[in-house]
């Protein structure tokens, strides 16, 4: 039997740099979003407060040798660091340097290019823009050889047959998709590799043609898939009428509730797509802290239903060949979108005990 490796999307926000500063206030960090968080309704689990890490800082050395060694205690195979390049310009980029400059921790990663403005609302749209993308032939170029030459010589760097994969968050916020990952693979080449390339599929961006553009795989990035949509409109009468109503009065609504149990549920009879993707899961989702209004909540989450959902996901994937043979988990630390299995002070550890639990 092949083995399964686990990879959890992990957020390197938790540190000041000079950007936010300038956007948030002196000192801003994502810790301040998280403790302010109020629940808005009896039984709705905020604020997320995390227990045995504490509120650190990822300028720490130690910080980062104590996320891996839970990690590898409790099964994960890996992180993938989200990574935020605007035209040569890079946020949030400090933890992972030093990770590459230290050597430390012992623990394999990936990148997953996060290629969204930022805005003052925290959804990578087009209005209050605090920096935005640019994407040009001279800055493809630029990037990947900053990567080849930075961090995909990295002997802790996950590779599938000695390519460093590379995921994609928004393929198509690309002018030229295709083109763009031509000169990639043209530029590894001469470096003398090849790259395994993924795409993170979306709500409205799903299925086998957008890896035509030259992709090698898909990643299911939940909980925000096709499945979403089409459990929120076909679940059953109620339910429809709720979203209809709910899209269509949404500038107005303050808040989307999905039932965890009951989507859980919904995509586990799901089978999986004929073409290469690998699956996902989320331990849950609640990003109030981020959000006056339009939060998107997935309520009552516990570790057995999560635990339950992993199992069958481990359960039901067949590794594509020996080192394709992924499952990612969304996500480690994103504490400010209610989304992490870095133990709090309801939970502790049972997420990751659960973690490990459905993967022996």
């Amino acid at each position: 039997m092949i083995n399964k490796r686990v990879i959890a999307f992990y957020l390197p926000q938790y540190h000041p740099f000079s950007e936010n500063n300038e956007w948030w206030g002196k000192g801003f960090t994502e810790w301040r979003n998280v403790v302010k968080a109020k629940p808005l309704y009896r039984g709705h689990y905020q604020p997320h407060l995390p227990a045995d890490l504490g509120f650190y800082d990822l300028r720490v050395p130690e910080v980062r040798e104590q996320q891996a060694e839970m990690a590898k205690t409790y099964g994960i195979s890996g992180f993938c660091y989200y990574h935020y390049w605007f035209n040569g310009h890079q946020l949030m980029q400090r933890p992972l340097k030093e990770v590459l400059s230290s050597g430390k921790p012992d623990f394999p990663f990936m990148l997953c290019w996060a290629n969204e403005n930022w805005t003052r609302a925290w959804d990578g749209g087009s209005r209050n823009v605090l920096i935005a993308q640019n994407y040009s032939k001279e800055d493809d170029r630029a990037h990947i050889r900053y990567l080849l030459s930075n961090v995909f010589n990295d002997s802790r760097y996950i590779k599938v047959d000695g390519k460093p994969v590379f995921l994609i968050y928004r393929s198509m916020l690309f002018p030229n998709m295709k083109e763009t990952i031509k000169i990639w693979r043209e530029e590894a080449i001469h470096s003398g590799i090849e790259l395994y390339l993924c795409r993170v599929e979306t709500v409205d961006c799903y299925g086998e043609e957008y890896l035509r553009d030259g992709f090698d795989a898909a990643i299911e990035f939940q909980p925000f898939t096709h499945q979403l949509d089409a459990f929120q409109k076909k679940s059953n009468p109620l339910r429809k009428f709720a979203y209809n109503l709910n899209r269509h009065l949404f500038n107005r609504c303050k808040k989307r509730i999905v039932d965890y149990s009951e989507y859980v549920n919904y995509v586990s009879k799901i089978p999986f797509p004929d073409y290469k993707m690998y699956p996902g899961v989320t331990p849950m989702w609640d990003n109030t802290s981020r959000r006056k209004k339009k939060m998107f909540i997935m309520d009552g989450s516990t570790p057995e239903k999560y635990g339950e959902w992993l199992h069958s996901v481990v359960d039901k994937f067949v590794p594509f060949s020996k080192d394709e043979n992924f499952i990612f988990i969304n996500a480690w630390n994103e504490w400010a979108e209610g989304n992490h299995l870095e133990p709090d002070l309801k939970w502790g550890l049972k997420y990751l005990e659960e973690t490990r639990k459905a993967l022996r």
